[in-house]
């Protein structure tokens, strides 16, 4: 590549100044704008922007042992080869770094869970003071189960985890809130047990080497890390009982009741009663309205076709009515057409 000259730079210099003051009066911000105004801001931002519909999407997902990047590369390499819109998912450490990630710029779409994402846009928990608004939702795909996994057999409900050494996800992850709620509702608090703040993966090896005795894993059942736990130990998953999720879900309605069936994992042949928060795609404002277009189609047009679906079991899981039911975030343009014309 040649290097510029000092004239040619100078040039290019004075051709952006150009540029920037006869765009600069059309640029805004809209941050504090309400869920109507945002939904118009990026309506407005995608059409703007549409020329860049070829460029790459960065699609941050979690990471490599859990299911958004499982899923979430299916779907980008699906609708890579199909639908005229190039996704590339990478690994992330999860729903808050995923909506940071859309607010700095250094992603496209990514992968969340419903109630983060609700914290984001108002300002709440994991984002106290500092709301982020810069993101539409593009569709709520599945249920993340709360999985309490341990390979101790005399942990039989959450009572049980007092005074256990117990992996509650990164600090301030979703997966920590989830931990701190269910416990909470146990009346445990993180002083009770003997904390560590671990990834999926890293919580599994720690199972196996007999570092941790439990393990809060918050995503769509099977998860990779659970699976690969139960071929090599016999795992067992921890039941609520349904006084402690129906006082739950009252004192967070962002959890539903959920049952992850027997059978779901080598060795675990009873049902487990447990909550769920929705998986939820997100993509930043300014994304092209025909890209997130193409992308919810081929989401659906993939899970319609038998050969396709094979190639991730949350497939089986996907409906319109859900990836449509979010109510806490405006959908983006794109999304909001598709949905629309169903």
């Amino acid at each position: 590549m040649k290097s510029l000259t000092r004239k040619s730079f100078i040039g290019i210099v004075a051709a952006l100044a150009l540029s920037f003051a006869l765009v600069g009066c059309s640029s805004g911000n809209s941050a504090s704008s309400s869920a109507a105004a945002s939904s118009a801001a990026a309506s407005e931002s995608a059409s703007s922007t549409a020329a860049a519909s070829s460029s790459e999407l960065r699609f941050v997902t979690g990471g490599q042992s859990g299911t958004y990047y499982g899923f979430g590369q299916v779907l980008a390499n699906h609708a890579t080869n199909n639908a005229g819109v190039d996704i590339v998912a990478l690994t992330s450490d999860g729903s808050k770094a995923n909506v940071e990630s859309l607010a700095d710029g250094l992603a496209e779409l990514a992968f969340c869970q419903s109630d983060v994402m609700a914290y984001a846009y108002d300002g709440t928990n994991l984002f106290e003071g500092q709301p982020i608004t810069n993101f539409s939702t593009v569709a709520a795909l599945y249920d993340e189960q709360v999985q309490i996994v341990t390979c101790n057999p005399e942990i039989k409900t959450v009572a049980d985890l007092a005074g256990k050494r117990v992996s509650i996800g990164a600090p301030n992850s979703g997966v920590y809130f989830n931990a701190i709620d269910i416990l909470g509702a146990y009346g445990i608090t993180e002083q009770d047990i003997t904390p560590t703040y671990q990834s999926f993966a890293d919580s599994a090896d720690a199972l196996k080497n007999d570092q941790i005795d439990a393990a809060f894993i918050v995503a769509g059942a099977p998860t990779t890390a659970i699976t690969d736990l139960s071929t090599s130990q016999q795992a067992y998953l921890v039941s609520l009982d349904q006084e402690h999720i129906d006082a739950l879900i009252a004192e967070s309605p962002y959890y539903v009741e959920a049952v992850i069936p027997a059978g779901t994992y080598a060795g675990v042949d009873t049902d487990t009663m447990t909550v769920a928060v929705s998986a939820v795609i997100l993509a930043a404002n300014d994304v092209p309205e025909d890209d997130v277009y193409n992308f919810v189609a081929d989401i659906f047009a993939s899970a319609d076709d038998e050969t396709a679906a094979a190639a991730h079991a949350k497939y089986s899981e996907l409906s319109k009515e859900k990836a449509a039911s979010v109510t806490t975030v405006p959908y983006h343009p794109g999304a909001a057409k598709y949905f629309d014309e169903q």
